[in-house]
């Protein structure tokens, strides 16, 4: 039942104002924008009071990943009507879900969707029936509900929010209230469960659901989402509970597996958690449509992967040490080195999470408007606006304070930083790294300008976070990356002239002689990171053939360590026949696929594609150290 703090806090009927009365799809997913990037914000508190079910200090990042994949589908979709944005978000939660708590909050959100229905706008008793049916769709995936969790605060404030929304119209104020009673049940948390009583905490995913609550209310209110103050220096390993709680025997699973299946004839929930039942615990299964999605702790993914494939395709799997996740916490390791790279790197977000690589956005303006790249203008966003937009968007390097934000931040958690960025002879970007380090006096911080652009600078970023992985030096990666640098490249082909002639690239007159003689060019970078002419193709059939052909001489005699990465504008078949062929002819360590972002989409238009290529053979000598970032002694 509500509260009487809850109850009297509301005004009586006809007393006051109305204020938002009715919750459509825009206003949906401007909500779930705001949740996700308040929980974001708050993801080291909730990492830090992970205890239950395991203590491996990671409910705030998979909560964030979570909300993440849900802001960027719905945004993705753009002004949609409410039933497409909440299957949208519903099914985004399912496909994104990360860990346990990411699991439990993709089935509150199906919940939720369902009991919307087909309604276009929905008042504040539809938003209260849908909190409660999702709460309930929580409840009934748990093969072990377990009070004085996530499932325990979902429950309290929907057992709340129906009576509270019968009080007043106003969606406003049955989100305070609604938030009032998620908080009050996370503060009951730890009277439920020993495990938090003892280690002093709230529950974690109930500390994340109550925060997706409080993000969506400040939105309302118009309050800024800013970043969480950060734990003061030298007290941020001083207490980590994630790190003093011994797992409970029953649950001491080493790994924390997840498997994506898709198909046709997909068994009921209820049957997958039988199954799932023989190889660990902390299970939870989601099917929605042809998805399966499978969450549990286990001693034996590959078992789990193998059985699931019975059931279909298998799209996605992961397996994360939990024991080596719970170590890591309770040693409290600095790392060595971070690694930082700007937005026009296009490394997927898999690769940046997995290697805990930080970007500084670029910004793409339109018009009026004026976007950070990546972060509020996702890239398939971007091709979507390119494609309706009047007039060509044009990009702008970021601030040296955006570089200062970044740089602090790798420095809390790293005693170097390396920071690999886009050619200097491309872009202001390198220079304003530079005039950040100046201007804040940051130190230990090694610049590496890539001389390239998009794949180019993100295949050096990531092997230069694999070398801090190593145990590298940042001195001694920066070097290293610079001799690689030299002895790798790009070609890239475009479709359309516009957006070159934009860029002060190629002479109007030339674009207008290649248009009527439909002639597609084949470019590169000099050493100096300019782009250059290497061929002309006649017709667009062909030019598959020739820039492979100029490849192939640029790499031979045959590297040994060779990675590529194909970058396309909005090109996605042609891109996905060159990585094939690709990796036939020449078998390389890495070929990745990925959408250009805005940065490289402005300047090359729609249709253009690139392959990068990065050759990593050789030695590093001592004397490498000595390069500066020209490449010269």
């Amino acid at each position: 039942m509500p509260s009487f703090a809850s109850l009297s806090s509301l005004p009586d009927k006809g007393s006051m104002a109305t204020g938002i009365t009715y919750v459509d799809g825009p206003r949906l997913a401007r909500a779930v924008s705001a949740a996700a990037d308040w929980v974001a914000a708050g993801r080291e508190e909730i990492n830090r009071i992970n205890v239950f079910p395991v203590p491996d200090g990671d409910t705030g990042t998979n909560f964030t990943l979570t909300l993440r994949a849900v802001h960027e589908a719905v945004k993705s979709i753009g002004d949609a009507p409410l039933p497409e944005t909440a299957r949208t978000m519903a099914r985004a939660a399912v496909l994104g879900a990360r860990g346990n708590s990411g699991m439990m909050l993709a089935h509150f959100m199906m919940g939720f969707t369902e009991a919307l229905g087909d309604r276009t706008m929905a008042r504040a008793p539809d938003i209260a029936r849908a909190v409660r049916n999702g709460a309930d769709r929580l409840y009934q995936s748990l093969e072990d509900p377990r009070e004085g969790t996530i499932l325990t605060v979902a429950r309290d404030a929907a057992a709340a929010a129906e009576p509270i929304a019968q009080l007043s119209p106003d969606i406003g104020q049955f989100m305070r209230c609604l938030l009032e009673e998620g908080e009050a049940a996370l503060a009951r948390t730890p009277e439920l469960m020993q495990v938090l009583k003892d280690a002093g905490v709230v529950d974690a995913g109930g500390k994340g659901f109550v925060r997706m609550l409080e993000g969506v209310v400040r939105y309302i209110k118009g309050d800024p989402i800013l970043p969480a103050a950060p734990v003061p220096e030298g007290e941020d390993r001083a207490y980590l509970p994630a790190a003093l709680v011994d797992v409970a025997a029953e649950r001491d699973f080493q790994y924390c597996t997840e498997v994506l299946v898709r198909g046709d004839r997909l068994p009921s929930a209820n049957e997958v958690r039988a199954v799932m039942h023989g190889f660990g615990g902390s299970t939870v299964v989601a099917v929605t449509g042809d998805i399966l999605k499978i969450h549990v702790h286990t001693d034996t993914p590959e078992a789990v992967f193998s059985y699931a494939a019975r059931w279909g395709r298998i799209d996605a799997t992961k397996a994360e040490d939990m024991r080596a996740q719970h170590r890591h916490l309770a040693h409290g390791e600095r790392r060595p080195v971070a690694v930082v790279t700007d937005t026009s790197a296009d490394l997927p977000d898999t690769i940046l999470d997995r290697h805990r690589i930080a970007m500084v956005p670029l910004q793409v303006v339109f018009g009026e408007s004026t976007f950070r790249d990546r972060v509020e203008l996702r890239p398939e966003e971007f091709y979507r606006r390119l494609r309706s937009s009047a007039e060509l968007p044009t990009t702008s390097q970021p601030a040296p304070a955006d570089f200062i934000q970044v740089f602090r931040g790798a420095g809390q958690e790293a005693d170097e930083t390396v920071a690999v960025l886009l050619g200097s002879s491309l872009s202001g970007t390198f220079a304003a790294a530079q005039a950040a380090i100046r201007a804040d006096g940051l130190e230990g911080i090694h610049l590496v300008d890539s001389g390239s652009a998009s794949l180019g600078v993100g295949l050096l970023a990531l092997r230069g976070a694999e070398l801090a992985e190593s145990g590298w030096t940042g001195a001694r990666i920066a070097a290293e990356l610079r001799r690689i640098r030299i002895q790798s490249g790009m070609l890239l082909t475009v479709d359309h002239y516009d957006n070159l002639l934009r860029s002060g690239r190629i002479s109007r007159a030339k674009a207008w002689l290649a248009g009527m003689l439909d002639v597609k060019p084949i470019l590169s970078l000099d050493p100096h990171g300019n782009v250059v002419p290497v061929e002309r193709v006649r017709g667009r059939e062909n030019v598959e053939a020739r820039m492979l052909a100029v490849l192939d001489r640029r790499l031979t005699p045959r590297p040994r360590v060779l990675r590529f990465g194909v970058a396309h504008a909005d090109a996605p078949d042609v891109a996905h026949r060159i990585q094939a062929r690709l990796i036939e002819k020449y078998r390389p360590r890495d070929c990745l696929v990925t959408l250009a972002t805005g940065v490289l989409g402005t300047h090359v238009g729609p249709g253009a594609w690139g392959i990068f290529y990065q050759v990593e053979d050789g030695k590093t000598s001592e004397r490498g150290l000595e390069l500066d970032d020209a490449g010269r002694t």
